[in-house]
Parts: structure tokens; C-alpha cells; sequence
């Protein structure tokens, strides 16, 4: 007998509602991870950042409104453009850097750098530079959750251009099959690489792309974290009980592809149109000065904070030794 799946459908455009407590929250983790990308890309400029970095400057709310619904037994995986995913997970902006910055202070310990650490403790499973990886390996989290029965939730993130890669349907089949407790987070920020969405894929409604295997899915505006809070809540309540769920996050990042891309392939316009329209920072923060009982300076205290706290954490990376050279033998051979 036929069954009747859900059919994907696009996010309501009804506003979600958040305490002054829960905004603050989100400013302040949105502005951590803003603060921590600037000072990643100083570093960088000045050398002491080595090998590929990707920053997530202007798609804060993303990882941010999806960690306001995570719960302790909940698993997060990701690609290379990593760090905000890290801080939004609870990891310590000293080890971060430490390791972007490849010193045995990190949390690879210096032999991962930008793109592949990971801490079991916040149930953060990596980057992953290979385009698509992680998701084969997030449906494998998911796995994980059902067969343990800890009632967890693997959130899987990928970007556009992953989304076109075989094992991404490959996964989504094995997840709908099994029913894996597993949500993909599309973050579509409108380029792989310097490849537009439009130019790359054949139906850029990304969010549907799980319609052939029963998964249903939402197209949520990635620049409003409320929104994304929103359907983080119902993706996970679907996946902890129904299986996977497809969220595509239209968000935009304001650097290159990466530090090494001058990005030439968009305008200067429309950067700037993302930054002073839509800004995810700025979004909230006029939220909670509209609403009466925020001030300029209590925000502007905040940043304060932060950036007190991103300074210390480049000065811890810059003190910290670099790994010794018996590093390059250990954790390549598990002797069982």
C-alpha cells in the first residue's frame, strides 16, 4: 500500500519571539564568533596561521539558532568552514586558536589546524576538508543515537556546493531507510567556492533536494536567528522520533571562500547590501534597543567583553609551544 510523505514547504514569515535574556544570549555567542573570525583573519595576514582557513563571518546566527535547540546527548559535525561551529558547541576560544595557529596548546594539538579539530567532551565531532564528508559520517552519528538509544540528535551541517555530491544521497537514503535521528543543516551563503548556486545546480531549491527518499524540509532565512531557532526546534523534534529532516539555511558570508579567494566573482554592492540590510548581529541588536531596556553602551559593553576574551585567546596561542617533532608519530596507529 502507497504511503503519503510530506512534502517540503518554506519557513512561515510570522516572527518568533525571544526574551531580552535569550537575545542578549545570542548577541553576545553571534558576536564571540564574529570577534574570534576577525582576529583569525589578522593572524593569518600576519603569517601565523598556516594552510587554508574559512571564515564564517556573516553567518552567525546559522550555528547559533540551531545550538539554542541542541541538548546535551546531541552530536554536531561540519566541513572546513568550522570555527563558529566550535564556539557555538562550548570549545574554548584558547584552544581554538591554538590550534588554527598549529600549537600543542590546541585542540589536535597543533596537527589538525583550521579545518580538523574535534572534542568528544562537547559531542563535536570535526571539520572535515573533503567537500561532503561529514555527512556520510554525521548519517553515521545518527546511527549511533538510535542504535544507543540515548535519544540524541546528530546535526549535520554541509554547504551548497556539498549538497551536490554522491554521498550526500546516498546518506539521505540510508538515513530515510533507517530512520536516523539526523538533521542535514544546509548552509547555503549563495556561493561553492566562486560558483553561484544558480550556476552549479539544476533546482537551487536545496531544501527539497531529500524529497525522493520521504525526507521533508524547510528553507529558513539563515540571517535571523530567532527564525532559525524556530526550525531547529521542530527539525529535532521531527528527527527524534520520525528520522531525518532537511533544513537549507539562506545565509551569506561576507569574506572570500576562503583567506587565499579575493572573491571577484561578486560585487562589492552586494556584499554590502547583505551587511547593512541583513546582518545577523545587527538584526538583534536593534531588536533589543528597540525594545526599551538595552542601551547602546550595555551593548557596547558586551563587545568589550568579547573582544577581551578573543585577545587573550590569540595571546594564549601565540605563547604556546609549538608541537614537538615524536608529534609526528603518535595518533596514526591504534594498536587494538
Amino acid at each position: 500500500m502507497a504511503t503519503t510523505r510530506r512534502r517540503s514547504t518554506k519557513s512561515k514569515t510570522s516572527k518568533p519571539k525571544a526574551s531580552k535574556e535569550d537575545l542578549l544570549h545570542y548577541y553576545r555567542e553571534m558576536l564571540m564568533i564574529r570577534r574570534f573570525e576577525e582576529k583569525a583573519g589578522q593572524l593569518y595576514g600576519m603569517g601565523l596561521i598556516g594552510g587554508f582557513c574559512h571564515l564564517y563571518i556573516g553567518q552567525e546566527a546559522v550555528v547559533i539558532g540551531m545550538q539554542a535547540a541542541h541538548r546535551a546527548e546531541d552530536t554536531v559535525i561540519t566541513a572546513y568552514r568550522d570555527h563558529g561551529h566550535m564556539l557555538a558547541c562550548g570549545m574554548d576560544p584558547k584552544g581554538v586558536m591554538a590550534e588554527l595557529t598549529g600549537r600543542s596548546g590546541g585542540y589536535s594539538r597543533g596537527k589538525g589546524g583550521s579545518m580538523h579539530m574535534f572534542s568528544r567532551e562537547k559531542n563535536f565531532f570535526g571539520g572535515h576538508g573533503i567537500v561532503g564528508s561529514q555527512v556520510s559520517l554525521g548519517t553515521g552519528l545518527g546511527f549511533a543515537h538510535k542504535y544507543r538509544e540515548d535519544g540524541g540528535v546528530a546535526a549535520v551541517y554541509m554547504g551548497d556546493g556539498a549538497v551536490n555530491q554522491g554521498q550526500v544521497y546516498e546518506s539521505f537514503n540510508m538515513a530515510a531507510l533507517w530512520k536516523l535521528p539526523v538533521v542535514y543543516v544546509i548552509e547555503n551563503n549563495r556561493y561553492g567556492m566562486g560558483t553561484s548556486v544558480a550556476r552549479a545546480s539544476a533546482k537551487t531549491e536545496l531544501y527539497d533536494r531529500g524529497h525522493a527518499y520521504g525526507i521533508p524540509g524547510k528553507q529558513i532565512d539563515g540571517m535571523d536567528v530567532l527564525a532559525v531557532k524556530e526550525a531547529a526546534e521542530e527539525a529535532q523534534a521531527h528527527a527524534r522520533t520520525d528520522g531525518p529532516y532537511i533544513l537549507e539555511m539562506m545565509t551569506y558570508r561576507y569574506r572570500g571562500h576562503s583567506m587565499s579567494d579575493p572573491a571577484k566573482y561578486r560585487t562589492k554592492e552586494e556584499v554590502a547590501k547583505f551587511r547593512e540590510q541583513q546582518d545577523p548581529i545587527d538584526n538583534v541588536k536593534k531588536l533589543l534597543i528597540d525594545a526599551g531596556d538595552t542601551s547602546e553602551d550595555d551593548l557596547k559593553a558586551i563587545d568589550k567583553k568579547v573582544r577581551g576574551v578573543i585577545n587573550e585567546a590569540a595571546e594564549f596561542a601565540q605563547s604556546s609551544p609549538e608541537p614537538d617533532p615524536s608529534e609526528l608519530w603518535t595518533d596514526v596507529l591504534l594498536e587494538a
